[in-house]
């Protein structure tokens, strides 16, 4: 059974106030024998909704065994409680940036014929389209397009370099991990910086791969580590390339990587690209 985050209630502590009840939506908590209980690790995001609202103390975070978060048997329990009980549990998906989840959410939402209460206020402005979501987290798979004319040199003219960028999106936490373009494909992880430094990164890194982009030093590690290990274990993931910066920072996504590829128990070839500040490949 794989580890993950989720809630502690301290017995002992609780003194049945029931505060943390209404703050957690997912119904993972319930009122048993005059104090708090955590009745399913399935319903548990292990986010901590409710940490803030027991006065006891006596409900923390801890990385356990634990069975997988189940959103859409979460969902089922949401939606009986109403449209603001809906959309709170999405805005705290998105407020942790938990794409996946938000993403099963609404095509959850979308089966049962419901609305979902975070299109409007999220993507005010935007048509609306057939994403259940912001138009910029749509899924979108553009590796059979033609490619672009090539500008030749001339006066006044350059040479327009083509996009070797085949999907959309490319943050790592916004890509689901069924997302078509994962199956089969060549993975490139780039720190957010390096195409940046590396002037060759179409050509040199991108081109024939599928692209996710991260900041190993600003980003949730162990969020990426979950994502990861969520993206080898449904796709057929045939390479990973990890490319970073040579500072010391970017260097901790590595070890995430190996774990998400150990946990997966697929072997997937695994290489690291090291960019210098200058811009040279340095490995």
């Amino acid at each position: 059974m794989p580890k993950r985050k989720i809630i502690k209630i301290d017995q002992a502590k609780c003194n049945g106030c029931s505060l943390c009840i209404p703050n957690c939506p997912e119904g993972a908590i319930q009122m048993i024998d005059g104090k708090a209980r955590l009745i399913s690790g399935l319903f548990c995001d292990g986010l901590g909704a409710c940490l803030g609202k027991c006065p006891q103390g006596a409900i923390t975070i801890e990385e356990r065994e634990a069975k997988g978060y189940d959103e859409r048997k979460v969902m089922g329990n949401i939606i009986k409680q109403g449209t603001n009980v809906i959309k709170a549990h999405l805005t705290h998906l998105k407020e942790h940036h938990q794409m996946e989840y938000l993403h099963q959410a609404a095509g959850f939402l979308k089966e049962k014929g419901l609305p979902n209460p975070l299109l409007e206020s999220s993507c005010k402005g935007h048509a609306p389209t057939s994403h259940s979501g912001c138009p910029g987290s749509k899924i979108m798979d553009f590796r059979k397009k033609e490619p672009a004319a090539s500008v030749g040199k001339g006066e006044g003219r350059q040479i327009s370099a083509e996009s070797q960028l085949r999907q959309w999106p490319v943050q790592l936490m916004l890509v689901p991990a069924y997302a078509p373009y994962l199956n089969n494909a060549d993975m490139l992880i780039a720190a957010d910086c390096v195409p940046f430094a590396y002037a060759s990164f179409h050509e040199g890194l991108l081109k024939g791969k599928i692209l996710l982009v991260g900041c190993p030093k600003l980003d949730d590690l162990d969020a990426y580590r979950q994502k990861l290990t969520q993206m080898l274990n449904v796709n057929n993931i045939k390479s990973i390339t990890y490319a970073h910066m040579e500072v010391p920072c970017c260097f901790g996504l590595v070890g995430i990587i190996q774990e998400a590829v150990t946990a997966s128990g697929k072997g997937t070839p695994f290489k690291e690209v090291i960019i210098s500040i200058s811009g040279e490949r340095l490995q």
